[in-house]
């Protein structure tokens, strides 16, 4: 895929209404320290256009890039940092939920999950929380470039075992340094642009 045109189209707030695109949105969940900002960025072939933060949790809003006119990638808030406040998670929850369950041009939701750890009870969570809304999440496997190679298939097990994943679901290893797995994820958006999410 071809970049020629980013721009941040849209910022949603708790409060705000969510936008009527009429563009193929393909969104992008994970835990506030996964490195969803680094793919979104790598994905975009920009270095810094997603905010990346020291700070986990800062993402409190849906933003909605538009690429080429012809998508958009849809960066959702980071879950599961501890230091956020309870009542502010509940708000992003039901931000995601009201996303998933409105968005009339979602395509795809990718899950990010971090390849060198066991998926988290909020990870598990926000899984099966994907599929109750009628999607099947594609695993994106992020830091693959923390792990040896020869450790890449057994950790890729683990993640399909802690998710419980459905059977033929796909898990992606991705890493930001290396770009490794950026042109997988660029094919299975490139497959889904004129398709219904029943086929993601």
């Amino acid at each position: 895929m071809i970049i020629r045109d980013v721009n941040l189209e849209t910022v949603c707030g708790v409060t705000s209404k969510l936008p009527d695109n009429t563009l193929p949105e393909f969104a992008f969940a994970g835990k506030s320290n996964v490195g969803k900002s680094s793919l979104i960025n790598a994905l975009m072939n920009r270095k810094s256009y997603a905010r990346t933060s020291s700070q986990p949790g800062k993402t409190q809003t849906i933003n909605f890039y538009n690429i080429n006119n012809a998508l958009y990638y849809v960066d959702l808030p980071g879950y599961g940092y501890a230091k956020v406040a309870l009542e502010a998670k509940e708000k992003w929850g039901k931000m995601i939920e009201r996303y998933l369950k409105r968005s009339e041009m979602l395509k795809m939701v990718f899950l990010l999950v971090d390849i060198r750890h066991e998926p988290s009870a909020n990870d598990k969570l926000m899984y099966d929380w994907i599929i109750y809304n009628g999607y099947h999440p594609v695993i994106i496997a992020t830091k693959l470039d923390k792990i040896n190679r020869s450790q890449i298939q057994k950790h890729v097990k683990m993640i399909r075992e802690g998710l419980e994943m459905e059977k033929g679901g796909i898990v992606i290893p991705f890493s930001a340094e290396t770009k490794q797995g950026r042109d997988e994820i660029w094919n299975l958006i490139e497959a889904n642009l004129g398709t219904g999410e029943e086929e993601a």
